[in-house]
């Protein structure tokens, strides 16, 4: 537990709105982990997105994901970084 990192981050979603108008969230998604992937140096297979984060991702359907999101990185001892929505 001592090596624990954690984060509060803005992750922009602006890149969503390049994708087709069906493929939007999934695009805002794949964003959120390759900027959690950037910032907390780790692989794809080691993040781990809260089932909090997916629904505020998708409130809006498919074609309409939000423009940012805030969320909270915390990086264990093993290499996991669990995202989840901050406060």
């Amino acid at each position: 537990m001592a090596d624990e990192v954690s984060r509060i981050m803005v992750i922009p979603l602006r890149g969503a709105r390049l994708a087709p108008r069906s493929r939007r969230t999934e695009r805002a998604v794949k964003e959120v982990r390759a900027a959690i992937m950037r910032h907390m140096k780790v692989d794809a297979e080691h993040v781990w997105i809260d089932k909090s984060v997916n629904e505020k991702l998708w409130e809006n359907g498919i074609r309409n994901p939000p423009s940012k999101i805030t969320v909270k990185a915390v990086k264990f001892d093993d290499g996991l970084v669990e995202v989840s929505l901050s406060e």
